[in-house]
């Protein structure tokens, strides 16, 4: 095989860990590759008189005429296996070095082990489960500090984490036991940061302050001294840290990773039954979660295991922890993330929460008026102007007219012209009443989506509703059988791909900024998901269903065809003329299959973002220079633009300054420097 053969298979593989330099091939995968590279390796394999226990991965250079062969002999049972040996081959020279690193304590460490075997592989959903902890933990923050052993456990105990047969604890979490006799005593270390059902209350708005906490099972009490230093009042008992905190209702109650170390089931049970008492709005519950290939490796206790360090710990799956909390609480919950669910006791903020998910920004304008001969009705409306802005802003926001509990000044409102529906009127005259028209829509379509959502999930009936979304579904549908008929064939709807390509068209026709690839995908910025049509709402919504909602990732990309919904998260997107990709998650709804692919960690070579400008628009910071770059970058007519992703940015920078002699500082193109 040449060596413009092998780069060209190379770089063609369509299977393993992708880096800038090379792709990492677990023995496992190996037939899955193309013929004449595998035929390579084993003549490789053969001339060195290596058996199968020899070695584990297979690396293919793609920045020279070489591969190499290493050992990581646990890298099945090892969640971050240890190098033992490695074999580099210079194909071109035709001679080969070994390198042992058994006598040190400081080895290379693998991550991301699942996108070096097969999707069929037993064990991808275990090595997919581990990724995904370690992501949780924010242990992969900082992509360049994580290759070697030290710097990875130094890593995982600064952020409050313990290892434990290779999955991740919380320090608090971590117990001890004789054989049969199980000891609680925790000896925690602090974290610096909230933990994970903490930081998913932050992120829903639910830690501003008009929420009273309890936490069920604090350990040492880290989140609670997180919580106080944002000044938020919180209170927590724990059985080992906290014996004499007193236990107190709350609105709302976190039971983090408690369950998963009680080893009586009854002890379980009270535990979570004792949490929901306390909880007048919403309990959060935590637990940890692993495959049957991983629970397997244990001493069996009870219905856990006893792990290698002799603790207790009883590992879930998804559909298992739900289940527990089902039987348990009599109440369905709600999956907000792998382990992690609400269960609302308060059921109209149960509603408000899953509504309020679809519900769009307003966005709201100034209004000029003019100065003309007054009406009677017209100098009412200039006398108490500041009274009817206020009623008209509310009339927006709501999509309808308010209620007297809805409106601050209903009675002043009132006594001025005798009812709500006459002060519409009267504003009506003075304001665009096709701006209170779009404003119903909009509203109408939230609601559409909302109840499309619920059917989609499968969620039970409610027995009551929200006051306010009572008025909602009276005044914009009449009745509730409506609106759920209305919300049925939308959902419905979306299994015809012309309904969701047309849906794209009119995206792209409405939306201030996108990309339309006719026929195959819409690319737009999270921050106009709620702009969209009401199918192409539902089609993410559907998505998020499996995964997580579009909050923190900068674009999001609709597939037409095949049900697949990707989310792409930038380096520098606010900042920077020219982002560079990190991280893309690609959701495939038909086969529920959630697949990762980090760019920062060197697994994929990174991807540039050009034209930004064409999914921007003036309500980010950068817009009117990211316009001004693109226009000079496209008048400069460069190679490499040709292909979907354009050339990579080191080959930009040197295409710059070798044919122009410009180089890039901020969003401007400068002189080279001599």
């Amino acid at each position: 095989m040449t060596p413009e053969s092998y780069h060209q298979h190379v770089n063609a593989l369509k299977l393993g860990k992708r880096l800038p330099k090379a792709i990492y091939l677990h023995k496992s995968a190996i037939d899955e590759i193309f013929p004449e590279l595998r035929a390579l390796a084993f003549s490789q394999i053969d001339q060195l008189k290596l058996e199968d226990k020899d070695w584990d991965l297979i690396k293919f250079h793609r920045d020279g005429y070489k591969l190499t062969l290493l050992s990581y002999p646990n890298f099945i049972d090892d969640a971050y296996p240890s190098l033992h040996k490695s074999i580099s081959i210079d194909l071109s020279a035709e001679r080969c070095k070994e390198t042992s690193y058994l006598k040190t304590d400081n080895p290379p460490i693998l991550h991301r082990k699942e996108t070096m075997i097969a999707k069929d592989n037993p064990f991808y959903e275990e090595f997919c489960n581990i990724t995904q902890e370690g992501e949780q933990a924010g242990l992969y923050e900082n992509s360049r500090i994580i290759g070697f052993k030290r710097s990875w456990e130094s890593l995982i105990e600064s952020k409050g984490y313990t290892l434990v047969d290779g999955r991740l604890f919380r320090q608090a979490a971590v117990i001890s036991a004789d054989e049969t006799v199980i000891d609680r005593h925790k000896t925690a270390l602090s974290r610096d940061d909230l933990s994970t059902p903490m930081k998913s209350l932050a992120n829903n708005s639910y830690l501003e302050g008009d929420y009273s906490i309890f936490d069920y099972g604090c350990g040492q009490g880290d989140d609670l001294r997180e919580l106080e230093a944002h000044g938020i009042t919180a209170q927590g008992w724990d059985p080992n840290w906290r014996p004499d905190g007193i236990k107190t209702q709350a609105d709302l109650v976190n039971l983090g990773f408690v369950i998963n170390v009680i080893e009586d089931v009854e002890e379980r049970a009270d535990a979570l039954l004792g949490a929901w008492q306390l909880t007048d709005k919403l309990l959060v519950v935590a637990a940890m979660i692993a495959s049957e290939q991983h629970i397997r490796k244990f001493k069996a206790f009870k219905d856990g295991v006893i792990t290698s360090r002799n603790t207790f710990q009883k590992y879930y799956s998804q559909g298992e922890l739900q289940s527990f909390i089902e039987q348990i609480l009599d109440e369905e919950p709600i999956a907000v993330g792998p382990g992690l669910y609400y269960i609302f006791k308060d059921k109209e903020e149960e509603q408000l929460y899953l509504s309020s998910k679809q519900r769009r920004k307003t966005r709201w304008r100034q209004l000029t008026q003019k100065t003309v001969r007054l009406s009677k009705s017209k100098k009412l409306l200039e006398e108490h102007a500041s009274l009817f802005e206020v009623f008209w802003l509310r009339c927006l926001e709501l999509g309808r007219l308010p209620a007297v509990d809805e409106l601050s000044d209903a009675d002043e409102l009132k006594s001025k012209v005798g009812s709500i529906k006459q002060a519409f009127k009267l504003a009506c005259e003075k304001y665009e009443k096709e701006e209170f028209e779009r404003a119903e829509q909009e509203r109408k379509e939230d609601l559409l989506v909302y109840f499309a959502l619920q059917q989609f999930c499968k969620r039970a009936a409610y027995k009551t509703m929200p006051e306010p979304l009572k008025r909602d579904i009276k005044a914009l549908f009449g009745s509730y059988n409506f609106v759920m008929e209305e919300s049925r064939e939308l959902l419905f709807s979306l299994a015809q791909p012309e309904i969701v390509n047309n849906s794209c068209v009119k995206a792209h026709s409405e939306l201030p900024a996108s990309i339309l690839n006719d026929n195959h995908s819409l690319v737009i910025h999270s921050k106009f998901v709620n702009d969209l049509p009401p199918a192409l709402r539902v089609y993410i919504g559907c998505a998020s269903q499996l995964f997580s909602e579009t909050d923190g990732v900068d674009l999001v990309k609709v597939h037409i065809r095949s049900g697949k919904l990707t989310l792409m998260s930038y380096e520098g997107f606010e900042t920077q003329p020219i982002p560079i990709l990190k991280e893309r998650i690609k959701i495939n709804m038909r086969n529920r299959r959630i697949d990762f692919f980090d760019y920062e960690g060197g697994e994929y070579e990174p991807q540039p973002l050009y034209w930004k400008s064409k999914l921007i628009d003036e309500s980010f910071d950068d817009y009117e220079k990211q316009k001004s770059f693109d226009k000079r970058l496209a008048g400069l007519k460069l190679p490499g633009f040709e292909v979907e992703f354009g050339p990579n940015i080191d080959e930009l920078l040197v295409l710059l300054n070798e044919r122009e002699q410009l180089e890039i500082k901020g969003y401007r193109f400068y002189a080279k420097s001599s």
